[in-house]
């Protein structure tokens, strides 16, 4: 029992040290950083209080000033002035026994643009006929595209480590639909490397999908910089999409390009998936809804 309290307190230490200083610089970190979010890390402490008399007060403190920074750092308020006008886009991993049809019945409606990832062909199939006058793409690693104008697809490119960056525009707007390995073992450096690496236009864009990395990783800064985060910028509620709606990580994104206006962003919770789908409302002068 002795070991098992210190071990608790160690790994308590470790956790804050990491998430709040190198984050997910190195291997080793990285691993600890992805597997201990802070709720996680608040709920260690709060065992902790549970099992260990000695610095109960100190726990105690620590666990109201992590709940603290936990919630100013993931709930999201921007809701003001925002409005629904605009284009329509949505993305969502449902894995794969959900289909278009499910995601427009989460969606409560038929968005202009819809981005599955974990997508089949029966799903694809299913939906496509019963919307004979849309347009439907699923590409080879099994990323479905919806659109209710033309669609166009550029190119798809996957990496060794089994990463796809899925380029295609409709509406007059480049879309790059993401879906990044969930393997923990892989670097999310080189994974969010490589889809910056395959992004080409950085007006006009927009860049959407399951990355399996948290915002809060040191990698995001290129998108950081040249993107805005839709959530973050329209959103209202914890920015987390995973798991089963449970606010532990921000795995899933929209970004959108400086030159168009996020109107409005939402978080769909759901017990279809492990992910919660995101939607958003974009405009400029020459889209109209």
């Amino acid at each position: 029992m002795k070991q098992l309290k210190i071990g608790i307190q160690v790994l308590i230490i470790i956790a804050v040290l990491i998430h709040f200083t190198v984050k997910d610089y190195c291997y080793a970190s990285a691993i600890i950083f992805y597997a201990f979010p802070l709720p996680i890390i608040i709920l260690l402490v709060a065992f902790s209080i549970i099992i260990i008399k000695k610095w109960r007060k100190i726990s105690i403190l620590c666990l109201l000033v992590l709940s603290v920074i936990w919630y100013f750092k993931s709930y999201v308020s921007n809701h003001e002035h925002t409005s629904k006008n605009g284009l329509e886009i949505v993305v969502w991993n449902a894995g794969h026994n959900q289909s278009f049809q499910d995601a427009f019945l989460e969606n409560n409606q038929i968005p202009d643009v819809l981005v599955l990832i974990e997508c089949n062909l029966k799903s694809i199939q299913k939906t496509q006929n019963t919307y004979p006058n849309y347009y439907f793409h699923l590409s080879e690693e099994e990323i479905g595209i919806f659109s209710k104008t033309p669609l166009k697809i550029i190119s798809e490119i996957t990496s060794e480590t089994n990463s796809t960056v899925l380029k295609f525009a409709t509406n007059n707007i480049i879309f790059y639909a993401v879906d990044l390995t969930a393997e923990i073992f892989n670097s999310r450096k080189e994974e969010l490397q490589f889809v910056y690496s395959n992004i080409e236009y950085h007006n006009n864009s927009v860049v959407l999908g399951d990355f399996n990395t948290p915002l809060e990783s040191i990698y995001f800064e290129n998108f950081k910089r040249n993107y805005n985060h839709a959530f973050s910028v329209k959103g209202k509620g914890f920015k987390e999409t995973w798991f089963w709606n449970l606010p532990l990580l921000s795995l899933d994104h929209i970004w959108v390009s400086h030159n168009l206006k996020i109107n409005k962003t939402d978080k769909i919770s759901t017990w279809k998936s492990d992910h919660s789908m995101l939607r958003t409302f974009i405009s400029r002068p020459t889209i109209r809804k």
